[in-house]
């Protein structure tokens, strides 16, 4: 079963050693990712409804990249800073996955993110 790594240029480029997404056979496993703006590489928003929503159209682009949709998402994991934050971030993910499924999900609060944002949410999808 083939190995592929995934990316494109409408979600931010990694900026570290990993890939977008892995695809192996009908699996799509998804990094973490932070609001960062694709092309200026820099963070958007400031509270973690803002931040979220820039998350959320990262992950969606990534999806996209690899012949998935937010329907095939299957398990999440969500990132908070602050878990005073996830009705906030919890409207706007919920948002993604309205008239569907929502996968399993799991939400941690961890003391730092990268570029010190306040939320990162990575996926696991299942195509076909």
């Amino acid at each position: 079963m083939q190995r592929t790594a995934l990316s494109t240029d409408q979600a931010p480029k990694a900026i570290g050693p990993y890939s977008q997404a892995i695809r192996k056979g009908s699996f799509l496993f998804l990094s973490g990712q932070i609001p960062l703006d694709p092309k200026a590489m820099t963070v958007t928003g400031t509270t973690a409804s803002e931040q979220a929503e820039q998350v959320m159209k990262n992950l969606e682009a990534v999806l996209t990249a690899g012949g998935a949709s937010f329907g095939d998402v299957v398990k999440t994991t969500i990132f908070l800073i602050d878990l005073e934050d996830f009705a906030a971030v919890n409207a706007v993910y919920g948002q993604r996955f309205e008239g569907i499924e929502p996968p399993a999900r799991s939400t941690v609060q961890v003391s730092r993110l990268p570029r010190d944002v306040r939320v990162e949410i990575e996926m696991v999808a299942i195509l076909g």
